[in-house]
């Protein structure tokens, strides 16, 4: 596994696993600490090399020989316990702790991180003020939050700027948005105008029924240019939008990249659906910095879509490539970008994979509890609760055209 800022010193990654072993919010779970040292063990002794299921339960839970986990999901169900359990530690008596350890979802390798105490503050508190408002019905939201205030003053403050009548956002039956997506999502669901969503639907020339393929400027014809297609994970990841920010009560709008205008980038917080090779707007305005999108210039996969790391860290490439055309596709890497606009008070959100799946797995990945949890960890938020920019790629695993699993490879906060 690659991971950006990974901490080096072996024993000060088992002091921290020896913490959690210790803790109350794993006391009692045995079975989780054995799974939590095991797969300690393994990443600092085997960097990279990943743990199959099949290991994990003969070797851990003392399954036997003809284990199948096609029939049994005993380690897929302990893994989702453990990391649920590492987020809840993390979000309560781990606040202070100096690493953070981590276990992404879809992959057995667990990973170890410095802290960012101001995000899991927030992240804490906005879950306290959830539970909160919960547990106590005849008390009112603000209410509440003024006790909370009186206990941790500033960082409700924070919390107060996500949790406003317009941001705090309700899904059916007046249920709270889930604290990572008002933490992520509070500056695109706050604004007055609903977030611009733009989809890419690149240039194509021929006839659906016969086949289509790219526009080729050298061969083709632009009376003959089709652009009203666009690839399926675009498809789905407007979806999964919608979904995310309708936890606000908030609605998106639509628009294709053939159409948008500067006008629209001046007015609007915006967010693109697809990479520059078919979402050409992002050509013409601020778009990511540290991982860019180009065509592999020679050798055997010349031509391909890639993704460029300029400045790769320690144990980073310098190119990140999906599976080969040709081939069936297992392997995507997309990026996720929180960039400034042109107009400075907005902001814009990148979601691109090399593929349309890859664009998917990220739209996925932002519009999901569990995956923004682990991004938020890694990440800092101002003192008025708004997200900073950044940069992040995503390695996705493909089965049948379908994201299954996406982690995070690389990441990168960037100046205001």
């Amino acid at each position: 596994m690659v991971v950006t800022g990974h901490v080096t010193s072996a024993d000060l990654r088992l002091v921290e696993v020896d913490r959690l072993v210790n803790s109350r919010t794993l006391h009692g779970s045995e079975s989780l600490c054995k799974l939590l040292r095991y797969l300690a063990d393994h990443a600092i002794k085997h960097p990279g090399v990943p743990l199959k299921e099949y290991q994990i339960a003969t070797e851990v839970f003392g399954r036997p020989a003809d284990f199948d986990p096609h029939l049994d999901s005993l380690v897929r169900v302990q893994a989702g316990r453990l990391r649920a359990k590492l987020f809840e530690y993390y979000a309560s008596e781990g606040i202070e702790d100096p690493i953070i350890v981590e276990l992404p979802k879809g992959t057995y390798a667990l990973a170890f991180h410095p802290t960012s105490i101001s995000t899991k503050t927030i992240l804490r508190v906005a879950k306290e003020a959830e539970a909160s408002s919960q547990a106590s019905p005849k008390f009112s939201r603000p209410v509440i939050l003024l006790s909370l205030l009186l206990a941790v003053a500033l960082v409700v403050i924070i919390v107060l700027a996500l949790g406003g009548t317009r941001t705090s956002g309700t899904v059916s039956g007046g249920r709270p948005a889930p604290a990572a997506l008002r933490v992520f999502w509070q500056k695109f669901a706050a604004a007055a105008q609903e977030p611009l969503v733009i989809f890419s639907n690149g240039a194509f020339v021929g006839r659906p029924e016969t086949g289509l393929r790219y526009f080729n400027a050298d061969k083709d014809s632009r009376q003959a240019i089709l652009d009203h297609y666009t690839g399926v994970g675009e498809v789905l990841a407007v979806y999964d939008l919608d979904h995310a920010l309708g936890s606000f009560q908030r609605q998106i709008r639509v628009k294709r990249g053939s159409l948008f205008t500067l006008d629209d980038a001046q007015n609007n917080n915006l967010i693109f659906v697809g990479s520059p090779a078919e979402n050409l707007t992002l050509l013409d305005i601020p778009s990511t910095h540290e991982f860019v999108f180009q065509r592999v210039p020679s050798g055997p996969r010349k031509g391909d879509l890639s993704l460029i790391n300029l400045h790769p860290q320690p144990d980073e490439p310098k190119v990140f490539l999906p599976s080969a055309p040709g081939t069936t596709l297992t392997e995507d890497f997309a990026v996720i970008g929180l960039v400034p606009g042109l107009n400075p008070v907005r902001s814009v959100l990148i979601l691109a994979g090399t593929t349309t799946i890859g664009t998917q797995a990220a739209a996925e990945y932002v519009s999901r509890e569990d995956s923004l949890e682990q991004l938020l960890l890694r990440l800092s938020v101002s003192e008025n609760g708004e997200m900073k920019p950044f940069e992040a790629v995503l390695r996705v695993k493909v089965v049948r055209g379908v994201p299954v699993g996406s982690e995070l490879v690389a990441l990168r906060k960037l100046p205001q």
